[in-house]
């Protein structure tokens, strides 16, 4: 069609048509090239399954007295009929007995092969339910579903989280149970600080927010802790943090046992056991990012009146702020100013004014528990596990990264099966882990467990599994494949092609030669 408007376009014109050899065209168009014969290749091939003959023999063999109960056929056994191919059926569906292998194959194709690629319980069901039949078939399905490691393994849950909330028991004391925790990789201030230790008080919810270094050695915490904790609030009974490698050191310990302290360690890779410093670092976070935009200049700088301003701030669960629970009364602000002179108070209503207002405080944070457990529970869903019982381990890929030869999103989501050694408290378990894991604390909260019916020929080879001590995938470089030179417009950048192990994305990246270098050495030897 294309060539014909061109001719109705070119006959209105006197023009001589000129032939152009295709040897002397830059590109030869479709006129120029040339023809060339097409052969057609028919082949024919076939596929013949031997499940039909696997199905016949087993009910050959299925069919005999001696079987028939054992198959659960007895109320059938007289209702099957035969198909053109000499196979029993009940009800236009092919009987599948349990005799043989031909059951096991059928349940392994419909499921772990290329074109069915681990369907649920139901899907599986459903697609074999109008060609195969059997007593007790979709049960069957569904404990086959229920055994298979991939599936344990690659499959999210689509359940309410395990474990219900386990509020800790409201303190009797100002700063007599506190908790602490880290806010790190901040910016690095003039004064050489990029991080800030959060110091909370379980009762009056008051907090210190003390600028440090995030390379301080513990010793140094420990000075710090005396100089601002201790000496304006005494020593408390216990202090809840994370594992943080600080709080786990023994200094620390042997520091706080020095002084009478407990130090109650939160569930490894459960943030929520912490969830009071949690949220108050995300309120000093966003604190601190508004101090920045609005009056700019460093953060800390603005880190002593954010600790005034979140202290003096109402605070929900108290039902006050910080400060006026801590203190009795809130402080004055050039927009807040109390009643100016003093106001005689005699000793004996001091003490009582004071001991109402814990007795508030210790109401009103016993409501929140119960508030927040009431709304947290619904969301939740109570499980137990046994002792002996077998469990999948819950991991989290890091930045996607790729572990047990697949990469990014497609790493498993659970390892093991670990036996369960113990229960430790409410909402916790020790596992039984192998050598290969002795680096990371063996005691999880149930949300990252998921019961499993152990089959110890589908166990996970665990030398092929590479963790970190926080259940993440770290990425490596295997080696330098090639080489460059990257011209900008005033320098030169060394560029290398380097093939990753456990890389988001391609396998193959171009990375510069000196940051590798600094990162990994090794690579270079």
């Amino acid at each position: 069609m294309r060539q014909q408007r061109w001719m109705d376009l070119l006959k209105d014109y006197d023009c001589e048509i000129l032939y152009h050899p295709g040897k002397a065209n830059v590109v030869a168009d479709a006129l120029s090239r040339k023809e060339r014969p097409i052969r057609v290749v028919s082949a024919c091939m076939s596929i013949v399954s031997r499940l039909p003959e696997l199905i016949r023999t087993a009910q050959d063999e299925a069919g005999k007295a001696e079987h028939v109960k054992s198959e659960r056929m007895v109320s059938y056994i007289n209702q099957l009929e035969e198909n053109s191919q000499r196979l029993k059926t009940f009800k236009g569906r092919v009987w599948v007995p349990k005799q043989g292998e031909a059951r096991k194959l059928l349940l392994e194709d419909a499921h772990c092969s290329r074109y069915a690629i681990h369907p649920g319980s139901t899907k599986m069901y459903r697609t074999l339910k109008p060609l195969y039949w059997w007593p007790g078939m979709k049960r069957d399905i569904g404990r086959y579903v229920e055994r298979c490691q991939t599936c344990l393994q690659v499959k999210s849950n689509h359940q309410k989280p395990y474990g219900e909330i386990q509020p800790l028991p409201v303190p009797k004391k100002k700063w007599d149970e506190v908790t602490m925790d880290f806010v790190t990789k901040l910016p690095r201030t003039p004064r050489g600080h990029d991080a800030i230790w959060v110091i909370v008080d379980r009762l009056t919810k008051s907090a210190q927010f003390i600028p440090i270094r995030e390379d301080d050695k513990v010793s140094k915490l420990a000075r710090i802790y005396i100089d601002e904790v201790v000496c304006r609030h005494g020593v408390p009974s216990s202090i809840i943090s994370d594992r943080d490698s600080r709080f786990m050191s023994g200094f620390w310990q042997s520091f706080q046992k020095r002084f009478g302290s407990k130090v109650l360690m939160s569930t490894a890779y459960h943030p929520q056991t912490d969830g009071q410093s949690e949220r108050t670092i995300q309120t000093l976070e966003d604190m601190l990012r508004a101090c920045v935009i609005d009056f700019g200049g460093s953060w800390e700088d603005h880190l002593p009146l954010v600790e005034f301003a979140y202290n003096n701030s109402y605070h929900s669960s108290i039902q006050m702020a910080p400060y006026e629970a801590l203190y009795g009364a809130p402080c004055r602000t050039p927009t807040c100013w109390t009643e100016l002179g003093e106001k005689p108070l005699a000793g004996p209503e001091i003490v009582a004014q004071t001991e109402e207002k814990i007795r508030e405080i210790r109401e009103h944070l016993k409501v929140a528990q119960n508030r927040q457990k009431q709304y947290a529970d619904r969301r939740l869903k109570p499980i137990e596990f046994q002792v002996g019982d077998m469990v999948m381990l819950k991991v989290s890929p890091w930045k996607g990264l790729i572990r047990f030869g697949k990469k990014g999103k497609l790493s498993p989501r659970f390892i093991g099966p670990f036996r369960i050694l113990q229960r430790v408290g409410a909402v916790a378990y020790r596992l039984e882990l192998p050598e290969e894991l002795r680096g990371i604390h063996n005691v999880f909260h149930v949300s990252h467990l998921r019961k499993t019916l152990f089959d110890e020929s589908q166990r996970v080879p665990l030398p092929k599994i590479e963790i970190d001590e926080k259940l993440r995938y770290p990425e490596q470089p295997e080696k330098i494949l090639d080489r460059k030179v990257r011209q900008l417009r005033n320098k030169k950048i060394n560029m290398v092609k380097v093939q990753w192990r456990y890389h988001k994305g391609s396998d193959v990246t171009w990375e510069a030669e000196e940051e590798m270098k600094a990162k990994y050495p090794q690579l270079f030897a």
